[in-house]
């Protein structure tokens, strides 16, 4: 489980490519779950909740929100 913290201080690209794992790993549970081989259903939850951290700190880069980070990298 990331922290937002730890979410916040990554750069951009970064961000993009934990996401697009984060995406697949997701994809991965939920056959893993259909074939009842999932031993823990909780990742899912968690992995989720992971996404939308990543996604929201994405976002504010597009708003430029995280416009100080972009500066201190």
């Amino acid at each position: 489980m990331i922290k937002m913290d730890e979410v916040r201080q990554l750069p951009l690209d970064e961000l993009k490519i934990r996401l697009q794992d984060s995406e697949d790993e997701l994809t991965n549970m939920r056959f893993q779950l259909a074939l009842h081989q999932l031993d823990n259903p909780l990742q899912i939850r968690y992995l989720r909740r992971d996404i939308a951290r990543l996604k929201t700190v994405i976002r504010e880069y597009e708003l430029d929100i995280r416009q100080d980070a972009k500066v201190a990298k």
